[in-house]
């Protein structure tokens, strides 16, 4: 798992592109990705499933700010980015959420 940032000069934004390969997407068939930027929203638009298996997904964050995010494998389990910036406890269950600073 990784993402990508690209810092935007016209904008204040920075485009994050997240991937998340075959094997650690455990062979879903789909791959959400659901954080603080779009309310952890379970019915966000899927992520898209590439050739070789895996998934990935680009939004627009605002800088200077950090999101909480987890990806949603098959609409059943989440799991976390483990190449993040950090960790935070959830604030509805007992595990931690990935968290990317932009």
């Amino acid at each position: 798992m990784a993402f990508k940032k690209q810092y935007l000069k016209s904008k204040a934004v920075c485009k994050v592109t997240f991937k998340i390969s075959k094997d650690e997407a455990r062979e879903a068939e789909s791959v959400r990705l659901v954080g603080d930027f779009n309310n952890w929203d379970t019915a966000a638009v899927p992520m898209k499933k590439l050739k070789d298996g895996s998934f990935t997904a680009t939004v627009e964050l605002e800088k200077d700010a950090k999101y909480q995010f987890r990806y949603l494998l098959n609409d059943q389990e989440w799991e976390n980015d483990w190449s993040a910036d950090e960790y935070l406890p959830s604030p509805v269950s007992l595990e931690e959420n990935s968290v990317v600073a932009v």
